[in-house]
């Protein structure tokens, strides 16, 4: 269970650090920088759990649940983005952002 916990504490984390470095350089305006933090809050965990399952439990290939599992995750964030931000072009920013701490978390799960 602490394992679970540690693995979803530095999943959130490690996204909120590198998202909100991709919104600083794509100029994300400052007020919207809290929604940014929020969004992630809200999807990180569903997918992180998700991921887990599927890959654990159900035994199904990473290829084909982590692409669905992110772009979900890239259309609802972009769909809050562009509802409730000043973000220039939402969904695309959402791709980049969760694009770049994907492939983060992933080279760091390799590394350690």
């Amino acid at each position: 269970m602490e394992t679970l916990a540690l693995a979803f504490g530095l999943s959130l984390g490690l996204t909120l650090l590198i998202e909100l470095g991709v919104a600083l350089l794509w100029r994300v305006p400052r007020r919207d920088l809290w929604l940014v933090v929020l969004v992630n809050i809200l999807t990180n965990p569903p997918v992180v759990l998700l991921a887990i399952l599927s890959r654990d439990i159900l035994r199904l290939s990473p290829l084909l649940c982590y692409p669905v599992l992110e772009g979900l995750a890239v259309w609802t964030e972009g769909a809050v983005y562009k509802r409730f931000s000043h973000i220039r072009r939402p969904y695309l920013f959402s791709l980049l952002a969760n694009a770049v701490s994907f492939f983060i978390g992933f080279l760091l799960q390799r590394l350690f």
